[in-house]
């Protein structure tokens, strides 16, 4: 917990003196007040955030943590737990969703096993911090012990450490894990109160048999489990997975370095929670990209209090959305310092 404690400790308010200065720059560029929308608040966000009156994204990064779950013994999905390896090597290859559109923004991608139940092929494309071969599954047991969610959180704020020598102005959320989605349905429905019935969706494309079995495994796991909510590793600890680990790991170093961080769907809105539940601060430096189609997405967002950039129904994962959202981050600083104000481009202002 001491590395953790130390990356909390370096979390700080964003600057509100930068974000008053954006404003008033926001406020003289060659176009009616407030025009941009939500654009302006995202370039005044960025700029809290790294306290930089003229930000440049041009290091962007997306980090895909891949890990198995052990609960899928349970037919909580309808893929096998091989595609987790496979969709891997898909990545490593290029030919993922997430390749084209971090291609189609210019991010580069950080492809993880933290927790895939097979040893992968070694490939320079491949960072491996295996925490374990998946986790245990939580319907007859804690998903992991709690040195393993520690562990796991560690591994997140070393790759980003790791990765920011190389650069890095944002970053991008992603993962890929059979059954995420019913760890990241109990992660909800611990820290929000909320019915898991309201939180659990059909994954990867449950029918309605699945759906229902789905739920009554989630309910199963958490009365027998107990997660304890004011204990965000307790919570991680009995019911998460390892690359949700990582990416809250990833979320805080990214907000103990003043580097925003745009949040995916689903599974890394599960980390943002547990990250949110163990540092409250994080909040400032978090940007939602995207609302899911998963029905517990939206729990997450508004408890946190986050207000998504777009709604296209998107439930890949990967960090396809967080992708999105890193292009629509980077339009809005370009907006910022690179259009012209009405006094340099010797346009008349509003009379009244």
């Amino acid at each position: 917990m001491e590395r953790i404690n130390n990356t909390i400790k370096n979390i700080s308010g964003v600057d509100p003196v930068i974000i008053n200065k954006t404003q008033a720059r926001l406020d003289n560029l060659t176009k009616p007040l407030g025009s941009l929308g939500r654009l302006e608040e995202l370039a005044k966000r960025i700029c809290g955030i790294t306290g930089k009156v003229n930000p440049s994204l041009v290091n962007k990064v997306i980090f895909t943590l891949a890990a198995d779950h052990g609960v899928t013994d349970e037919g909580v999905s309808a893929y096998p737990k091989e595609v987790t390896a496979q969709m891997v090597y898909n990545f490593v290859a290029g030919g993922a969703g997430i390749n084209v559109l971090a291609k189609h923004v210019g991010a580069r991608v950080v492809v993880v096993d933290i927790g895939v139940s097979a040893d992968l092929k070694p490939d320079p494309k491949l960072r491996v911090e295996k925490i374990n071969y998946g986790t245990k599954n939580m319907a007859k047991g804690p998903a992991m012990t709690r040195d393993e969610a520690i562990k796991a959180i560690h591994a997140g704020i070393d790759l980003f450490e790791e990765e920011l020598r190389r650069g890095i102005d944002i970053v991008g959320t992603g993962e890929m894990g059979i059954g995420n989605t019913t760890a990241a349905s109990a992660i909800t429905a611990s820290f929000t109160g909320s019915p898991v019935e309201k939180i659990t969706g059909r994954g990867a494309g449950l029918d309605d048999p699945g759906l229902k079995n789905k739920i009554e495994v989630i309910k199963k796991s958490l009365l027998l489990n107990k997660p304890d909510p004011a204990d965000p590793i307790d919570v991680l600890s009995k019911v998460g997975g390892f690359e949700i680990g990582g990416l809250a790991g990833i979320i805080l170093a990214a907000a103990s370095h003043k580097t925003p961080v745009v949040i995916d769907g689903f599974i890394s809105g599960a980390a943002a929670l547990v990250a949110f539940k163990i540092e409250p601060k994080v909040k400032d430096y978090m940007i939602a990209a995207h609302k899911s189609q998963e029905g517990g997405h939206k729990i997450i967002l508004e408890h946190i209090g986050l207000r998504p950039l777009l709604d296209l129904d998107l439930r890949l994962g990967e960090g396809t959305g967080g992708a999105l959202g890193i292009g629509l981050a980077d339009a809005a600083v370009k907006i910022l310092t690179q259009m012209a104000t009405f006094k340099s481009a010797n346009v008349s202002e509003k009379n009244i």
